[in-house]
């Protein structure tokens, strides 16, 4: 039979032995360090978003430009366009649009003997469009808004060259998009303007 103090020291060694048994648990659970934190669960670290996208109009400084030419063999046309744009036809009336078909750049090389100025004032005339709204008809230039049924507010902008001093127009550039594209808009036209090469003719075949 076991004394009082056996029993007392039975009962003290297995306290220990389940003491150890538990440590061991926590340095399993914990990698072997028993300070490590407790690990959390279900929490979950937010992840910062990316830079917030660019305005929705055309950027200018995002464009890239090829050579297009165009016009006829007798009087060959060429100027730049944004890459990737592309032309249902050529000829004296091409008509190079962006992928998206939202952005529009068009060439009229038949020329007139009529002035810049006096294109812009039969222009401003003749479009039929829903809320017209001219913006400026400077220096051969016509900026006008209207709402096309379909695509909703639109911009476009007339250019009108000529290679003789004002006294005649030799050709017309066009670009359209929306309102908030008018930066990108711009930035085409003057691109098209400066690189464009217009050969000269003897043969004055222009309308009036």
């Amino acid at each position: 039979m076991l004394t009082p103090r056996h029993q007392a020291l039975l009962m003290t060694l297995a306290g220990m032995t389940v003491g150890v048994a538990v440590f061991g648990a926590v340095l399993a659970i914990n990698g072997g360090n028993p300070f490590a934190a407790e690990p959390q669960v279900g929490v979950v670290t937010p992840v910062p978003s990316g830079p917030p996208s660019r305005t929705d109009g055309l950027q200018a400084d995002g464009l890239r430009y090829a050579v297009q030419n165009f016009g006829t063999d007798n009087d060959p046309v060429s100027a730049e366009v944004p890459t990737g744009w592309k032309s249902s036809q050529d000829g004296t009336r091409p008509k190079f649009v962006d992928p998206t078909g939202v952005w529009q750049i068009r060439f009229d090389t038949r020329g007139s003997n009529q002035t810049p100025d006096q294109l812009v004032v039969s222009r401003e005339r003749s479009i039929d469009e829903r809320e017209l709204k001219v913006m400026s008809r400077d220096d051969g230039l016509l900026v006008y808004t209207y709402v096309d049924q379909n695509r909703g507010p639109r911009m476009g902008l007339s250019r009108w060259i000529s290679t003789d001093q004002g006294q005649s127009t030799a050709v017309e550039i066009t670009v359209g998009g929306r309102p908030q594209d008018e930066a990108g808009l711009r930035a085409i036209l003057q691109h098209a303007t400066d690189t464009l090469k217009v050969p000269v003719s003897g043969n004055d075949n222009r309308p009036n």
